[in-house]
């Protein structure tokens, strides 16, 4: 008995070696990670698109890549928890959209001095990307 089990066990062991000499990525771990860094470089590079070509629309795309170069450690770190926030939960998804829903109300309220500002804002973030 133990001799048919040992046969056994050699001849599967001998299936996965045959199986795993035929990946090119031996280490499943390994797989993983690579799916991992592709899609967040993917969504990355995604997301640049899209932002430039949003911002691009309104500013012109050397500006519009101006401003997304000048954004700031707090400014990325600030978005990218709202998103997340949003994405989530229901409940985030509330909220975010709710305060994105009452700052909007708010800029159109006070529109002349809100463009202003944000005029200057917006000015000020491209030459930090003209530097960068």
């Amino acid at each position: 008995m133990r001799k048919a089990s040992a046969d056994a066990a050699g001849k599967a062991s001998g299936k996965v070696s045959e199986k795993l000499a035929d990946e090119p990525i031996p280490n499943p771990m390994t797989t993983v990670i690579l799916a991992d860094i592709a899609l967040r470089a993917g969504g990355a590079l995604l997301r640049r698109g899209v932002e430039t070509g949003l911002l691009g629309q309104k500013f012109g795309t050397r500006k519009a890549k101006k401003i997304i170069k000048g954004r700031g450690l707090t400014q990325t770190l600030v978005g990218t928890a709202l998103a997340r926030v949003a994405t989530r939960s229901v409940p985030g998804a509330i909220v975010v959209g709710g305060g994105l829903l009452a700052k909007t109300l708010y800029d159109r309220r006070h529109a002349a001095a809100q463009k202003a500002k944000g005029t200057e804002q917006v000015d000020e973030q491209a030459k930090r990307g003209k530097k960068a």
